[in-house]
């Protein structure tokens, strides 16, 4: 699977609103403008006005005569990110995008409790790869939030993984809680979560998908390494969901497809009340497409 195929479904919701915290930021804008070239819907741009309206003009773009893009001046970040938490909390955006703000500063406005945008669901990551030679999309969750949740917050992690999978067509996900074996070890916490979580789904508690696990990297992508390891299952070898035991797993697994494997990547913040898109400047532009195309097919559902 592509991860274009995203950025074409996305051009089906032109009616999607997308709320930028502290837009003022050249890369940020070149992702603003990408997403508008691929005919996402419209932007509001939070930050300040004036620095806002200087880059927009070096891209000779008339986005804004348009009405495509919306700049609402800001003070500062913390307002900025003020100001487009609540527009999402009102109804008035569908997405959540960090601009140049630290992350820090827009979680603390997502996670208010008066105009916050908390579910009481966890908030996770999700990240979908298109990689190389491989016919499908692999999505691994959670690279860069939750730093070592216990069982609930994996069942919660599980879930919001599975509704974005959901959003780009993946109608019942297969979910392999990773680990470094295959078999339940009383000294491996992850595999013991894992059998729990393979239970909790059998029992109704994990819905919409199917888990199996403990399963380590090879078993849970590869049919030869299942096979090779007598593993029958629905998920050993078909995995289209990778739960990792922490945030040092998820992240080294999530680099490691970047950069080893020249993977393309679309990720969001997933659990609260709309997606979110926290981009890096180490994204590449290209990447932050993928992302706010994922977050659109996210909000659509």
């Amino acid at each position: 699977m592509k991860l274009q195929s995203l950025v074409d479904q996305a051009t089906q919701y032109s009616d999607m609103t997308v709320a930028v915290a502290a837009a003022e930021d050249e890369e940020v804008i070149e992702a603003v403008t990408m997403a508008l070239d691929h005919q996402f819907g419209k932007f509001v741009l939070y930050g300040d006005r004036e620095r806002i309206s200087q880059l927009l003009k070096q891209k000779n773009k008339d986005y804004e005569k348009e009405g495509k893009i919306q700049i609402v001046h800001a003070h500062s970040v913390a307002q900025a990110a003020e100001l487009a938490v609540k527009s999402v909390r009102l109804n008035e955006a569908n997405v959540l995008m960090k601009g140049n703000i630290p992350t820090a500063t827009i979680l603390k406005a997502v996670l208010n409790k008066e105009y916050g945008l908390r579910t009481g669901s966890v908030l996770s990551h999700v990240a979908v790869f298109e990689v190389p030679h491989y016919d499908r999309y692999i999505i691994v969750t959670d690279a860069a939030m939750n730093i070592a949740p216990d069982l609930e917050q994996k069942a919660q992690i599980i879930a919001n993984a599975v509704s974005v999978a959901k959003s780009i067509g993946i109608e019942k996900p297969k979910v392999a809680p990773l680990a470094a074996v295959e078999v339940v070890n009383p000294a491996m916490s992850a595999t013991i979560d894992a059998a729990a979580l393979s239970m909790m789904n059998d029992r109704g508690q994990i819905k919409g998908c199917i888990v199996d696990g403990p399963l380590a990297l090879d078993n849970a992508v590869s049919p030869a390494a299942a096979e090779h390891k007598g593993i029958v299952s629905e998920v050993a070898g078909n995995a289209d969901i990778l739960l990792v035991p922490d945030i040092e797993a998820g992240n080294i697994l999530y680099k490691s497809l970047v950069y080893f494997a020249n993977a393309k990547v679309g990720a969001v913040i997933a659990g609260a009340k709309a997606p979110i898109v926290l981009t890096s400047r180490a994204d590449s532009a290209e990447s932050k497409l993928y992302s706010l195309a994922l977050a659109v097919c996210s909000a659509s559902k």
